[in-house]
């Protein structure tokens, strides 16, 4: 019954919306769409992975809903195996999402003119996917910090954590129904590939790919994840030299 009362709190809520508050939300939820399959995936997955790990259901439960990152708890698991102390488990999980640190510093002049409570619950909800399709869409804006840009990532976001949290627990309560000869983490990475390759359309966001790639392959020896640090660092330094270099080019053509 209390599910039901959100959902009616929830329509309510977006009907008392404007029109184009409403527009902004829809537009984000169309882009956010196909993303949702591989968020869903991944979330499934990681649920199986969590209970398999020799959690309880209720602790990957808690776990699921307050760690809104599918890497850090994958990444916390053999380390809560073996275990490990607590400050080492944080450290990894530090060094697994600090990608987030170069996303906001990105999202930060589209946003810095809201509280820091409203910064840093847009913050825990943004993903890679709500990152990339933002900055794809505003990304050349050069009128940041309309209300356009904010109601665009809500309609982005909100269904992402809505996504990965319902089917984590769907895998938590139903994964050791599923056989394990599905293999269904390649299922999430060729989800994940399927809505990425297409948005790789210039070559700074080429670039960025393969040197990300690269580097992830030949870092995966690294302890604690280190090499998709490495990566992502990576491919975000070579996609903006490719970028200026692009850019020079252009103007020495002019």
């Amino acid at each position: 019954m209390q599910g039901l009362n959100i959902v009616k709190e929830s329509r309510f809520a977006f009907r008392r919306l404007d029109a184009r508050k409403k527009q902004n939300i829809k537009a984000g939820l169309i882009d956010v769409m196909p993303a949702l399959v591989a968020t869903g995936t991944w979330g499934f997955v990681t649920g199986i992975a969590l209970v398999k790990s020799g959690l309880t259901d209720s602790m990957a439960t808690m776990m699921t809903l307050m760690v809104y990152a599918g890497s850090a708890q994958l990444t916390a698991l053999p380390l809560l195996e073996s275990s490990a102390p607590l400050w080492l488990i944080f450290a990894a999980g530090t060094v697994v999402n600090i990608r987030f640190v170069i996303f906001g510093a990105a999202l930060q002049p589209y946003f810095r003119h809201l509280s820091w409570v409203k910064r840093l619950f847009l913050g825990y909800l943004t993903t890679d996917f709500s990152f990339v399709l933002f900055m794809a869409r505003h990304g050349e804006s050069r009128d940041r910090g309309s209300p356009d840009q904010l109601w665009y990532l809500l309609g982005v976001i909100i269904p992402g954590w809505l996504t990965w949290n319902t089917f984590s627990l769907l895998g938590i309560y139903l994964g050791s129904l599923v056989p394990a000869s599905w293999s269904l983490e390649y299922a999430a990475t060729l989800a994940l590939m399927a809505i990425i390759i297409p948005l790789v359309k210039t070559r700074p966001m080429v670039m960025c790919l393969l040197v990300a790639g690269v580097i992830a392959w030949l870092a995966q020896p690294l302890p604690l994840r280190l090499g998709l640090a490495a990566a992502v660092i990576g491919g975000i330094v070579a996609g903006v030299l490719t970028e200026r270099r692009v850019n020079k080019l252009k103007g020495a053509k002019s």
